[in-house]
């Protein structure tokens, strides 16, 4: 088991936007689907520790997000699907910080950037489009040595190069032994990314949909 979810409750205010009894995740390439609204991004930033919540979440069958917050920030990331960043902000400033605290391997930054093309380090955030910082988003997503990597809506805003640089990335990972839970609203067999099961959220819980 990579990912054990139990009585997992997220709410604002009195409106419940997750009720998860029990969930277990092991090792593969997760399709999370969700209307608009069902509470996806809400449950990947909760799985991230960005949120409050009440239940218990483990990472590797030994980290608690709770009793172990640093070990399992360290092990688990996310990519946002519309991130936002400070618009002085330059790429090259913001990967080599979450390089540091994710601890990288050596190389692992450059390689990234190259992989997914991001030649405006340079530039501000607020130059940028929202497809540059999308890229810029999905690297620091792979930064460090995770066993679990979240992707919120990948595909939008990139353009194919960018896709086809993704879908390798997210094959490299997994072969290395990386979970991968992701949302989109595209089919990703259309897009050539073979996933290992599909889950929805429905009524507030994860139901499972198929298995490939």
């Amino acid at each position: 088991m990579v990912v054990g979810i139990k009585d997992v409750r997220q709410q604002y205010g009195s409106s419940v936007v997750l009720n998860i009894p029990s969930w277990e995740v092991n090792y593969g390439i997760y399709w999370i689907q969700g209307e608009n609204g069902a509470g996806k991004s809400t449950l990947f930033r909760t799985l991230a520790g960005m949120l409050p919540y009440s239940g218990t979440i483990v990472l590797d069958q030994k980290y608690n997000l709770r009793d172990h917050p640093v070990d399992y920030r360290l092990r688990l990331n996310l990519g946002e699907a519309e991130p936002l960043y400070p618009s002085f902000l330059k790429p090259a400033d913001l990967i080599a910080f979450v390089a540091e605290a994710k601890k990288s391997p050596e190389g692992q930054a450059e390689e990234l950037i190259d992989v997914l093309g991001i030649n405006y380090l340079k530039n501000s955030f607020g130059s940028c489009s929202s497809g540059m910082v999308k890229k810029v988003s999905l690297a620091i997503a792979f930064l460090g040595n995770p066993s679990v990597i979240i992707l919120d809506e990948p595909l939008i805003t990139i353009d194919k190069d960018a896709r086809r640089a993704l879908f390798r990335l997210i094959e490299t990972y997994y072969c290395k032994g990386v979970t991968f839970l992701i949302s989109s609203h595209q089919l990703f067999q259309e897009e050539g990314l073979s996933v290992t099961d599909s889950f929805t959220l429905k009524n507030k819980d994860l139901v499972k949909l198929m298995s490939v």
